[in-house]
C-alpha cells in the first residue's frame, strides 16, 4: 500500500493502533484541501486572469477555513490524546508525528475559523494590490492592504499568545523555538562582522563595472540552460516544472508535484539562473521528503531556516563557486552565445561582484543579510505598534541609506520589492539569514565527510552532495526540531562562524 492509504509507518509496516490510523486518515483529507489551495495559489501567481481574483479569494477562504475546521475539531484532539497515552516508542515515526500534531493542534485551536477565512480573502486581494503598486512604484496603492494584513497578523498573534514580543508568536510559525531577542543578538553580532568583510570585498570588485555581464540573452535560451542546470543538480522534472512569475517561489502541490518559478531579464542571464538555482534548492528538499508521509509532520519541512539553507547552499555554495563556471562555461556559451566574450573566471567574478544594491534577491552574498536585518527591524516595529504603516517608505529609505549608503528614490526599489507582506508572511524574513548560516554549516560538514566532494563538484557531479543532504536533512522531515536537526547533521546547533569564515575566505583572503 502506498501514499494514498495513509496507513503506514515510516518503515512501511502497517500501524495497528486505531486512533493513529484515524489521525492519518484525517490528515490525509486535510492535505487534499491544503494542496488544492496551493494549486489555486500557484495558478493565481502564474496564469490566472486578472478578473479571477475576487472568486479566487472566496475559493481560498473556503478551503482554508475547511482545512482549519477539520483539523481543530474536538475529535482530532481526542485522537491525539489517545495516541499520547498509547506511548509510541520515543524514536518512532509515530511518536514524532503525534508530537508535531499536538504542537500544531494546540496552536491552531486558539484561532477561530472566521479569522483564517478573513486572512485568506485579505491576502489574496493584497497580493494583487502589491503587484499593481510595485509596477507603478506607488506604496499608497498597497498601504491600506498592508494595514489590513498587519491587523489580522496581530490578531493571530494575540490568539496564539506570547511571553515577550508579539513578534515571537508569528516567528514560531516559521522557525519553531526562535525568539525575537535571540535574533536581535544574532544580527548585532553579524552586522559589524559583515561590515568588516564588505570593505575588502568591494575593493576586490572595484575593477568590475556594475553591468559587466550585461548582454543579449534571449529568454528561451535562458530557459533551456536553466532547465539543464536544474536537472543536473537533481531536480526531477517528471515531478516538477519551472514557470514565470513576478517574484520567484517554490510551491509543492503534492508528493510528486513541485513547481518552481523565476523571472527573466534578456540583458541579465544571472537573474533567472540564480533564481532557478535558489528555488530548485527548495524543490530538491521538497522532492527529498518522504513521499509516503505527505501531509504529515514527517513529510513536511521542519522550518523555513532549514528550507532556506537548501536554496542558499545550491545557489551560492555550488552555483557561485569557481568550479561551477569552469564546468558549465561551454554549455552556457552554447545556449547563450553572448557569454563567449567572457572566460569562466570573468563570469565567476561577475556573478560574485560585491556592491550594495537595492533589490534583496539580486544582492551579493556579503550585503544580502543587511537586507534581512532591515526588514526584520521594520517588521518587529510594525507588529509591536512602534511603526505606522504610512511611515514605512520613509523609515525604509532612511535605514537603508544608513546600512548601504544608497538613497532609495523609488518604492519599487525599496519597501515594495518583496511579496511577503502582501501574503501575510510577517515573521518569515529572519529565516533567510538563518538559512545562510545553516547552508555554510552544512556545506562545511559535507566537505569534511565527503573527501571527494570538491572533485565531484568540479566535474559537475552533484549526486554525492545531494545524497548527503537527503540523508542528513531531507529524509527526516519534522522528526527533529530545527536545532536538533542541525546538531544531528553537523555536530552543533546553528552558528554564525561558518558563514563568516566562508565569506572571509571567498571575499577577503
Amino acid at each position: 500500500m502506498g501514499a494514498g492509504t495513509g496507513l503506514l509507518r515510516g518503515d512501511m509496516t502497517p500501524v495497528a493502533f486505531t486512533p493513529y490510523r484515524q489521525l492519518l486518515k484525517r490528515t490525509r483529507e486535510i492535505a487534499l484541501l491544503t494542496s488544492s489551495a496551493s494549486m489555486l495559489t500557484w495558478d493565481l501567481e502564474t496564469y490566472a486572469p486578472a478578473e479571477a481574483v475576487n472568486f479566487r479569494a472566496e475559493q481560498l477562504a473556503y478551503l482554508g477555513g475547511a482545512a482549519h475546521r477539520k483539523f481543530t475539531s474536538g475529535k482530532v484532539g481526542d485522537l491525539i490524546a489517545q495516541c499520547e497515552q498509547h506511548g509510541f516508542p520515543a524514536d518512532s515515526a509515530e511518536a514524532a508525528n503525534v508530537r508535531e500534531w499536538r504542537r500544531s493542534y494546540d496552536r491552531a485551536t486558539k484561532v477561530p475559523p472566521r479569522l483564517v477565512e478573513k486572512m485568506e480573502r485579505t491576502r489574496t486581494h493584497a497580493r494583487e494590490a502589491w503587484k499593481r503598486a510595485r509596477e507603478q512604484s506607488k506604496f499608497r496603492l498597497f498601504q491600506p492592504h498592508l494595514q489590513k494584513v498587519l491587523g489580522l497578523s496581530r490578531q493571530f498573534a494575540e490568539c496564539w499568545g506570547f511571553q515577550e514580543s508579539v513578534y515571537d508568536a508569528l516567528l514560531e510559525g516559521y522557525e519553531p523555538g526562535a525568539k525575537t531577542r535571540e535574533l536581535r543578538a544574532l544580527f548585532a553580532e553579524l552586522r559589524p562582522a559583515l561590515g568588516a568583510v564588505l570593505g575588502p570585498a568591494r575593493e576586490k570588485s572595484a575593477a568590475l563595472p556594475e553591468n559587466f555581464l550585461r548582454g543579449h540573452y534571449p529568454v528561451a535560451a535562458q530557459q533551456a540552460f536553466n532547465r539543464q542546470v536544474a536537472a543536473a543538480i537533481g531536480f526531477d522534472f517528471a515531478a516538477g516544472r519551472i514557470d514565470t512569475t513576478t517574484h520567484p517561489f517554490c510551491e509543492t502541490l503534492g508528493p510528486r508535484d513541485c513547481r518552481l518559478t523565476t523571472r527573466y531579464d534578456e540583458s541579465n542571464f544571472a537573474q533567472s539562473l540564480y533564481g532557478v538555482l535558489h528555488e530548485a534548492g527548495h524543490g530538491l528538499y521538497e522532492q527529498g521528503l518522504p513521499g509516503e508521509q505527505f501531509g504529515r509532520p514527517l513529510g513536511t519541512a521542519v522550518s523555513l531556516g532549514i528550507h532556506e539553507s537548501q536554496s542558499r547552499l545550491w545557489e551560492n555554495h555550488v552555483g557561485r563557486d569557481a568550479v561551477f563556471w569552469q564546468h558549465w562555461h561551454p554549455v552556457a556559451c552554447e545556449h547563450l552565445p553572448d557569454l563567449r566574450r567572457f572566460t569562466p573566471e570573468q563570469i565567476h567574478a561577475g556573478v560574485n561582484r560585491v556592491a550594495p544594491s537595492f533589490i534583496r534577491v539580486e544582492a551579493d552574498q556579503v550585503t544580502y543579510d543587511l537586507h534581512i536585518m532591515l526588514r526584520f527591524e521594520l517588521e518587529v516595529a510594525l507588529v509591536e505598534g512602534r511603526l505606522k504603516v504610512a511611515d514605512v517608505p520613509a523609515r525604509w529609505n532612511e535605514e537603508f541609506e544608513k546600512l548601504t549608503g544608497l538613497k532609495v528614490t523609488r518604492d519599487a526599489d525599496g519597501c515594495l520589492q518583496d511579496i511577503h507582506w502582501s501574503i501575510g508572511l510577517l515573521g518569515y524574513f529572519p529565516t533567510y539569514t538563518l538559512g545562510n548560516l545553516n547552508a555554510a554549516q552544512l556545506m562545511h560538514r559535507a566537505r569534511q565527510e565527503r573527501e571527494n566532494l570538491a572533485a565531484e563538484l568540479a566535474r559537475g557531479e552533484y549526486g554525492g552532495l545531494l545524497g548527503w543532504l537527503r540523508a542528513r536533512v531531507h529524509a527526516h522531515g519534522s522528526r527533529y526540531r530545527p536545532q536538533e536537526l542541525m546538531t544531528q547533521a553537523t555536530g552543533e546547533p546553528t552558528r554564525s562562524r561558518h558563514h563568516l569564515d566562508y565569506l572571509r575566505q571567498k571575499f577577503v583572503n
